[in-house]
């Protein structure tokens, strides 16, 4: 590799040429500017769309009940104002991909969807907008998800004011997402306009900024995603995306349509995690900035599906794709490992001619990639370390999936793995020498793109892409004059193709993943540093032959590029403590519940932190299973002693009891004794359950065997005051008991309980502030 001399113009003008393309990456990943509300009729404005976000997240609606009622009118409202054919979907449903009994048992809900359509003139399929009505339990659900609610509301105006499209349209406004994600599964699996299927585009919120990415996809998504590519106006997505969310257990309403002959995207904004499914996420909570985005998306997917053959969207295989500044890259799968061999072929011919140039030897070759694994695996650990730190001087943030202002930590990790990756270079350039060290750095980029072909192949392209651009500027350097500027400027190009695929991973993880795993962020900051290494070297003091004063001056000037991101880690995370402190504005999370057995009047308190806040722990105290409350599932909670309050349980009624053979058919009612977000039973362990059939919906029996005094179980969301019909279908030869459970929401009332105080929030989880009520009935 030929070493230009560190001539500080060459130095500096590099350095600037990647900060140009840094900033021009993070430009790129701004939301647009609101458009106001006298925008065109066929544009979309965020102005208009806000303002039925202030209404739908007027307060709190949690499916079933009278808040979600009235947002449920309103949004049939607007629909109808538009001249668009609009019904109600009423069902019971199974939560998406339980059509059978789990271990445990089934969840259902009953939903009511808003389904509106827009006639195409010519179809040849169905384009689906999706979005969910209902907020959780907890708040208002301003971005969660009033935000697609209402982006679906406004793109159905600007559509209706236009030509027709040629396909049909249908708007979705499901319920009981937060619940179960049951109202997608009622309309994927049994309305008439799902029955052939279609392209879904789900729109959703995970916090209240940022750029909207596309992060889910159905497979085979190539020809998707080039619409996606050519239609969105703000295309921010990644193929790596849609891997690491295809091998978690999140779900959204998109995943009930996949489960249903259905393709498409699913897109959300997922900044500002600190408020998600709080009572913080208000409408004004919100960046409207986000929301503008949301729809000029939506809106132009909208037109564009609109027109396509949807017949001619299949697709043999998935395509990788990230975003650059003014569009989205995108090739086909069949090129990642090609590619991946390809790079790995380069750098090991870059090895070969930097070996037989004399600019370093054999050994030395093999030291640089050994010792190139030193910052990769040290950055990822300090930083998981830093934040250890940090939460233990503010352990509320255990209870967060990021902090209220993130980004003072967020610098605090890149300036710590950039020290990391800076002392390293300082540690072992002399040694190992520069062509060494670049060399290994480039090989682990070309053996991790390698492992990420064969497992992850959407995320190919993060070590791929920037190790074939560093080999074949070193090639290129290597073939041009020592002196000449080409190796500085093939050096710059492949540190801005770093930049470019690297840069953006580095900014959206951060929110994706919260700054619990940062360290992954990292990680893939220290891979752009890898990557740009040779720019970084023509940044470093060169002592060239010289020895003594001269040599252990730049020695120490090397130093203080490290000592400088050290300390700015240190200060980054000093400014985060000072300015992220927990206020009323911005309150610590806590979370309780209480729950009170109705037969023999003990009650007690319960939470889920694992390390109690002040005001939590005045109301828990020791650690145990909860197993008398089945349908809170089966978790290790905080509990603590409690007043009993005077509510009574849900009644049980047995409407039939009879024995065929080898089956005993037991057809029961529960009803709710008081207004309730779900109701539950469960079986004792002992008893197989074959089958089980609620409200007319059939679910398959299981039984559990590790042991639980309770097995088999239903949950209920949102169920009608005259009560759920149950049948089990139960193996005969025993008396069963049943464990019947209702609850509902909010802990004012209850005796004993003291209200937060104005610093204390909630935190965002589906059984804050619940109300449980459960009874044994032996049979």
């Amino acid at each position: 590799m030929a070493r230009p001399r560190r001539r500080p113009l060459a130095a500096l003008a590099a350095l600037a040429a990647l900060l140009a393309v840094g900033a021009g990456v993070l430009v790129d990943l701004h939301t647009p500017t609101p458009r106001p509300a006298n925008a065109p009729a066929g544009d979309f404005s965020a102005e208009r769309a806000y303002r039925n976000v202030q209404v739908i997240a007027a307060r709190p609606h949690v499916a079933g009940s009278a808040a979600n009622d009235q947002v449920r009118e309103h949004v049939v409202g607007v629909l109808r104002g538009l001249g668009l054919q609009t019904e109600v979907q009423d069902a019971v449903a199974p939560e998406a991909g339980q059509l059978s009994g789990a271990a445990a048992g089934a969840t259902l809900a009953r939903v009511r969807n808003v389904v509106a359509r827009l006639p195409g003139t010519d179809p040849t399929g169905r384009v689906f907008l999706v979005a969910h009505y209902d907020s959780v339990q907890s708040g208002p659900g301003g971005n969660d998800d009033a935000a697609g609610t209402s982006t679906i509301l406004e793109v159905a105006r600007a559509l209706a004011a236009g030509p027709r499209p040629r396909n049909d349209i249908v708007f979705v406004l499901t319920d009981a997402e937060e619940a179960c994600l049951c109202g997608a599964s009622a309309f994927a699996a049994s309305h008439p306009l799902a029955a052939d299927g279609g392209v879904v585009l789900n729109l959703e919120a995970r916090g209240s900024t940022g750029p909207v990415i596309m992060f889910e996809t159905s497979r085979n998504n190539a020809k998707l995603v080039d619409v996606f590519g050519r239609a969105a106006p703000h295309p921010v997505g990644t193929s790596f995306a849609v891997e690491i969310y295809r091998a978690l257990p999140n779900d959204t309403d998109f995943t009930a349509f996949l489960d249903h002959r259905f393709v498409g995207l699913n897109s959300a904004y997922i900044d500002g995690g600190a408020i998600y499914h709080t009572p913080l996420d208000t409408p004004a909570a919100m960046d409207r900035g986000s929301l503008q985005q949301h729809g000029d998306n939506a809106l132009g997917l909208a037109r564009e599906f609109g027109r396509t053959d949807l017949k001619k969207l299949g697709s043999d295989h998935d395509a990788t794709y990230f975003p650059v500044p003014g569009g989205l890259v995108r090739y086909p799968g069949w090129l990642i490992l090609p590619l991946a061999l390809l790079a790995v072929l380069a750098v090991g011919v870059l090895g070969w001619l930097v070996r037989r140039r004399d600019r370093a030897s054999t050994r030395r070759l093999v030291a640089g990639f050994g010792l190139a694994l030193v910052p990769i695996v040290l950055a990822p650990l300090g930083a998981q370390l830093l934040w250890r730190a940090i939460t233990a001087l503010r352990p509320g943030y255990a209870e967060l999936l990021d902090p209220y202002r993130p980004v003072w930590y967020r610098l605090a990790v890149v300036a710590l793995a950039a020290a990391i990756l800076l002392a390293w270079y300082a540690l072992t350039r002399r040694w190992a020498g520069p062509a060494a060290l670049a060399f290994g750095g480039l090989a682990w980029l070309a053996l991790f793109g390698v492992l990420l072909a064969v497992l992850v192949p959407g995320g190919a392209y993060l070590t791929t892409l920037p190790a074939l651009a560093g080999a074949l500027a070193g090639l290129a350097a290597l073939a041009a004059r020592i002196d000449g500027p080409w190796p500085v400027l093939a050096v710059t190009l492949a540190g801005a193709v770093g930049v470019v695929i690297l840069l953006p991973t580095v900014v959206l993880l951060f929110p994706a993943l919260g700054m619990a795993m940062g360290g992954v962020a990292a990680l893939f900051a220290v891979l752009l540093g890898l990557a740009a290494l040779p720019v970084v070297d023509l940044l470093h003091p060169q002592a060239g032959g010289q020895r003594g004063l001269l040599a252990l001056r730049a020695r120490r000037l090397g130093v203080l590029p490290t000592l400088a991101a050290a300390l700015a880690a240190v200060v980054f995370a000093g400014v985060g403590l000072r300015v992220d402190r927990f206020d009323a504005a911005h309150p610590v999370p806590t979370h309780l519940m209480y729950a009170l057995d109705a037969g023999t009047g003990r009650a007690q308190w319960l939470s889920h932190e694992d390390d109690p806040q002040p005001w939590t722990a005045g109301f828990v105290d020791k650690r145990q299973k909860v197993e008398d409350f089945p349908g809170l599932g089966d978790a290790e909670l905080r509990s603590g002693p409690a007043q009993a309050a005077n509510l009574p349980a849900p009644k049980l009624e047995i409407l039939s009891d009879t024995t065929s053979g080898e089956q005993r058919t037991l057809r029961v009612r529960l009803t709710p004794q008081r207004p309730v977000r779900l109701l539950s039973l469960h079986v004792d362990g002992s008893t197989l359950v074959k089958s089980a059939t609620v409200n007319g919906v059939r679910v398959d029996g299981a039984r559990t065997t590790d042991g639980r005094p309770w097995g088999f179980g239903i949950v209920f969301h949102a169920p009608p005051a005259e009560g759920v019909e149950i049948t089990l279908v139960l193996a005969p030869g025993h008396r069963p008991q049943l464990r019947a459970m209702d609850a509902s929401d909010g802990l004012d009332e209850v005796p004993g309980f003291r209200p937060r105080p104005s610093d204390v929030g909630v935190v965002g989880s589906h059984s804050s502030e619940m109300l449980a009520v459960a009874r044994t009935y032996p049979l």
